[in-house]
């Protein structure tokens, strides 16, 4: 009978002690299974924020987002103002200003050509028709932006950019890199504010 208990007792304590070593190692597979989704959830945050951030940065038509990709120019006290490295650092701005403003000038034409599918509903051909005007109007402001773009570069082939059209002052480099279609010095353009305000209330 001493035997049989023995027997008995040994059993159980084998029962017991079997899932005790089984246990943890379930814990620790589900502790790293969550710790991997918690970093490609990491991952793909981040990746849309640096996607969100480009988008941000290449607006052709906000030139204070577009200007962030231009390296400031560096001026010394010995070089004279609107020299022809000056110059080319203005060329430089303003093409590629210009290419990226003829680029989404493309791309809306584009839309507007491959998007003209019927819809049966009213509301969706209202919604859509009122999105191409909005467009339209961005692309106009765009042309005009363009053709300021294009007199700025006629100007700094005829020795004139740079420079005040009204009283014939240096607009300066920092002005200019603000506002690279700049004609007036700062003291000018604040008149001419001045008097529209006046004028128009």
């Amino acid at each position: 009978m001493a035997a049989a208990k023995k027997k008995v007792t040994s059993k159980n304590t084998k029962s017991i002690k079997a899932p005790s070593k089984k246990k943890p190692v379930k814990k620790k597979v589900l502790k790293k299974k969550v710790v991997a989704k918690k970093k490609s959830t990491t991952k793909k945050i981040t990746a849309k924020r640096k996607s969100s951030l480009k988008k941000t940065i290449v607006n052709p038509s906000d030139y204070d987002s577009f200007a962030k990709s231009f390296v400031p120019y560096k001026i010394s006290k010995t070089e004279k103002y609107m020299n022809k490295s000056q110059q080319k650092h203005f060329i430089n701005i303003l093409n590629s200003w210009k290419n990226a403003l003829d680029s989404e000038q493309e791309k809306t034409e584009k839309l507007i050509q491959q998007d003209q599918s019927n819809f049966p509903d009213s509301l969706d051909r209202a919604s859509k028709e009122e999105e191409f005007m909005l467009e339209l109007r961005k692309r106009e402001r765009e042309r005009k932006l363009i053709s300021k773009i294009e007199l700025s570069l006629k100007d700094i082939e005829d020795d004139l950019y740079g420079f005040c059209e009204t009283c014939g002052v240096e607009i300066g480099i920092k002005r200019l890199e603000a506002r690279p279609t700049a004609t007036q010095c700062i003291d000018c353009k604040t008149v001419d504010e001045i008097k529209e305000k006046q004028q128009f209330g």
